[in-house]
Order: structure tokens, then C-alpha cells, then sequence
């Protein structure tokens, strides 16, 4: 038997080429795409379209789906982590953050992961030390975003990339996904809520800038010292730091806006006056926005920066760096759903796997 096409695994495009010999339309495609992902299911029954030709794409397709196996919601700020399981017995994490400041528009934006563990180790990074698993499927990101909306009282308006693996190693299928998420007959979310984040992989920055791809890009820099850097994120032997300063300088001459940089602030490692200055240096010339965002690390090896380091750091930011500087919070720590903490375990650093 030929292998069934996947819903939720190719865009409305991509399902009408593969299901054209059937006689089914571009429109219909569409209009059957919204309705798969709106209800889990191919309908019994679709306005103008006939029931023999329903019966045809139930005999070629499969609406596949996650298995939920365990949701924790912070009594604290509010992230809910999600323990999925999708092809085999691996498991992976989402976390739902909300963001509830304005009282007119409340929304939620989905943290989801791209891969199970992940291969370039980052040594203050929990999946890191997971070593990698596999890529998920374009599908198993998509339903990641369904299951947490179905979830949610209020509508989740924002996805972000940024969970468990990194993106840019399983480029295709985050695009494909990225792709259904932003279609109108997919979940129509705005491509510009949508973000990627990488550590810095320069052929997958290239290809995503030449590809003109819609959605944001956050690089995880965290230290532009090469020894430094090596040691938190070994992939820089890879891709060394002016390999990715200059694919950095050749987005934003194609994007012709500020490149954003996210910086893990690790105490005694990079928040210093003098981390501030050759931070300045390795960006003079390229237009930023700088990201700072608190190390998560439940075994206490590396700690956040205290108050006092903080304000030294950023004030050395303001004197050096004719930046953007935002702090962004990372929430959930409390129930191991921060930035870095992502691993498949409880609270109590108990691992989960698929029964």
C-alpha cells in the first residue's frame, strides 16, 4: 500500500500537488486544510464537495497526532510546560507563556521544540546534555501549536522555536511547519510572530536569508570571546565566530533592519564591564537589538548574574553599545519550563518516557 500523505506535515500547496490526480482544487485543499486543523479530523462532509471524493482522501491521508502525557502549569507565573509524545516512544516538551499584561488583548505564545535532545551540547543548556535523538516532523511541531491552543482560553497569537533542539539542523521541516502555522487555512498566525531561534548556525542563517524567509531570527550569541564561547557552545569550532559575524552583516543588508542577538547571562562568564566593550567591538557596524535573558540551570553550576553584576553589565551596555538592550524574563523555572531547562523531566528531575 502506498504510504498515506500526512495532514499537518505539508502546506496547503504542497497537499494539492501530491492530491491534484484526484481531482481535488487548490480552493478545496485549502478549505479542507482549515477544516482538518480546526477539528483534528477529514470532515464527513464539506460544502460542494462530494462525498465519494471525501472517501477518496480518507483512503489517502491520516491526520496524525500527539499523545499527551503530562501537563505542570507554574502556580507561580503561569507557563504550562507540555509532555508530548509523537513517532516512537521519545518525548518532548512545549511550554505555553502567557502574556496577560494587557487586559484588552490577553494571548498566549507557544514555545515549541524542534528536535528530541540536541546535538551541539551547549554546556549551560539541559537538552545539551540529552546528546540528539531525532528531527521531528514538520507535523509533530504543527500539532504542538494545536494541542496548546485547544488548551487556551485565550487565543495563542505567537509560536516560537525555541524549545527543545535547534532549528536551523532540521531546516526543512521548521520551515514547512513554519509555513502551516502562518498559512490562513493553517493556524494563521502572523509569519511575523513567528520566530527562530539558532546558536549561530551559519549555513542554515545563509539559506534562510537567501530563502527571504518571513519570520524573525534570534542568534544566540552569549559570548563573543572565541574561548569563552567555545567552551559554553562547542559548535563555534564549527561555525566560528567571524563565519557567523559575517553572515550576521549580510542579513541585515538583505533585511535592511537591526539583527537580533540573544545573550544567556551567565555570572562570571559573560556579564562583566569588559564583556560590554568587546561585545561592542565584534557588533561595530551592524545595526542590533540585544536580547538579555537569565541562565536556567537546575544543577546550580551556572548561576544568573546577582543585582549588583547586572547593573555594571548593563550600564557598560549603555556607555558601549548604541543598541536596543531589552531583558526578557523566562518564566516556569519552578517547573523546569525556562530558557535551557527543557529535558523531558518533572520538577524533581524525573525523567519521563512513553509507555
Amino acid at each position: 500500500m502506498p504510504t498515506p500523505i500526512l495532514f499537518k506535515n505539508l502546506d496547503s500547496v504542497a497537499l494539492h500537488s501530491a492530491l491534484a490526480p484526484l481531482g481535488v482544487s487548490l480552493r478545496t485543499m485549502r478549505r479542507l486544510q482549515a477544516a482538518v486543523l480546526r477539528n483534528g479530523k477529514i470532515p464527513s462532509e464539506l460544502p460542494e464537495v462530494g462525498s465519494r471524493l471525501l472517501d477518496k482522501l480518507r483512503a489517502s491521508m491520516q491526520v496524525p497526532s500527539l499523545e499527551l502525557l503530562q501537563r505542570n502549569e507554574s502556580p507561580r507565573d503561569g507557563f504550562v510546560k507540555y509532555l508530548f509524545c509523537g513517532v516512537g516512544n521519545d518525548v518532548f516538551e512545549s511550554v505555553r507563556i502567557p502574556l496577560l499584561h494587557r487586559a484588552e488583548a490577553p494571548k498566549y505564545v507557544a514555545c515549541v521544540s524542534s528536535q528530541i535532545g540536541c546535538a551541539l551540547a551547549c554546556d549551560f543548556c539541559a537538552t545539551g546534555r540529552l546528546g540528539f535523538r531525532r528531527n521531528l516532523a514538520a507535523w509533530e511541531m504543527v500539532d504542538q501549536v494545536l494541542r496548546i491552543r485547544a488548551d487556551s482560553r485565550h487565543p495563542v497569537r505567537g509560536v516560537v522555536f525555541m524549545g527543545m533542539g535547534e532549528p536551523l539542523l532540521n531546516y526543512d521541516a521548521v520551515m514547512m511547519a513554519a509555513k502551516i502555522l502562518s498559512e490562513p487555512c493553517g493556524a494563521a498566525i502572523s509569519a511575523r510572530a513567528i520566530t527562530i531561534s539558532t546558536a549561530g548556525i551559519v549555513p542554515g542563517i545563509r539559506r534562510f536569508t537567501e530563502e527571504r524567509q518571513p519570520y524573525r531570527l534570534v542568534v544566540s550569541l552569549t559570548s563573543v570571546d572565541p574561548q569563552r564561547r567555545t567552551e559554553l557552545m562547542p559548535m563555534t569550532r564549527t561555525h566560528p565566530l567571524p563565519d557567523l559575524l559575517a553572515a550576521l552583516r549580510e542579513r541585515q543588508v538583505a533585511i535592511g533592519g537591526r539583527v537580533t542577538l540573544a545573550w544567556t547571562m551567565i555570572e562570571g562568564e559573560n556579564t562583566r564591564p569588559e564583556d560590554a566593550v568587546q561585545l561592542a567591538a565584534w557588533t561595530r557596524g551592524l545595526p542590533v537589538k540585544i536580547d538579555l535573558i537569565d541562565v536556567n540551570d537546575p544543577t546550580g553550576r551556572y548561576r544568573p548574574p546577582t543585582p549588583a553584576t547586572l547593573a555594571a553589565f548593563r550600564d557598560a551596555l549603555r556607555r558601549h553599545l548604541s543598541a536596543p538592550v531589552a531583558r526578557r524574563y523566562s518564566g516556569g523555572s519552578d517547573i523546569h519550563a525556562a530558557c535551557g531547562m527543557l529535558a523531558g523531566e518533572g520538577p524533581a528531575g524525573r525523567r519521563y518516557t512513553a509507555q
